[in-house]
C-alpha cells in the first residue's frame, strides 16, 4: 500500500502519453512552493523571532526605573469622561547625574499631586515604556516569528498560484487553437 500512495502523490512526474509541458512545469512549480514555504517560513520565523527577541533584550538591559513626583493632580477613572486606568501627566524625576527633568508619562489614575510613582528611562534619560519581562518578550518573539513565517508562505503560495494560473491561461489558449483546427471537421455531417 505504501508504494501505491507513493506513486498516487507523484503522479505529475510519472510518464504518460497525455503529459504535456506545462503539466511538468506546473508539478514542480507546485514542489517549489511547498518546499520554500516550509523551509523559508521556517527560517525567516527563526530568524524574525531571534532578531526580535535580541531587540527586546536590549530594551530591558538600557532601561531603568527611577522614582519621579507627580506635579498635578491625575484624576480618577470615574471621573466624568475618563475611562481609562492609566493617564499622561506631569512627573519631575533627577536623573543620574543630578539634573532634574520633567515631561509626560502614564500614570494610575486618581493620584494627587506630589505622590512618587515609577517611571522608565532609557539610556539618555528620557521618559520610555517599561520594557516587557522575559516571557512577554518571548511570547512576543514568537508571535513576529510566527507572522514572518505566515508572510513569507503567503507570499510564496501567492506566487505560486499566479504562476499556476498563467499556465491554466495558456493550456485555455492552445485548447482553443486546436479546437480551431479540429472543431470544423467535426462539423460536416454524412449522410
Amino acid at each position: 500500500m505504501g508504494g501505491r500512495s507513493g506513486r498516487k502523490r507523484l503522479w505529475r512526474f510519472r510518464s504518460n502519453a497525455l503529459r504535456r509541458h506545462e503539466d511538468i512545469v506546473e508539478a514542480w512549480i507546485v514542489l517549489a512552493v511547498w518546499a520554500v514555504i516550509a523551509v523559508g517560513g521556517a527560517v525567516a520565523g527563526l530568524v524574525t523571532a531571534g532578531a526580535a527577541g535580541d531587540v527586546l533584550a536590549q530594551q530591558r538591559a538600557e532601561r531603568h526605573s527611577t522614582r519621579a513626583v507627580l506635579l498635578a493632580d491625575v484624576p480618577g477613572a470615574s471621573s466624568a469622561g475618563v475611562t481609562a486606568e492609566r493617564i499622561p501627566a506631569r512627573v519631575r524625576w533627577t536623573t543620574a547625574d543630578g539634573a532634574t527633568r520633567t515631561g509626560r508619562t502614564l500614570v494610575d489614575a486618581g493620584q494627587k499631586a506630589g505622590t512618587r510613582v515609577v517611571v522608565w528611562l532609557d539610556g539618555r534619560d528620557a521618559l520610555t515604556t517599561q520594557p516587557p519581562g522575559p516571557t512577554e518578550a518571548r511570547l512576543e518573539a514568537g508571535l513576529l516569528g510566527g507572522a514572518a513565517a505566515l508572510a513569507v508562505a503567503g507570499t510564496v503560495f501567492g506566487a505560486g498560484a499566479l504562476a499556476r494560473w498563467r499556465l491554466d491561461r495558456r493550456r485555455f489558449d492552445e485548447w482553443g487553437r486546436e479546437w480551431d483546427l479540429v472543431g470544423p471537421t467535426w462539423g460536416h455531417k454524412t449522410g
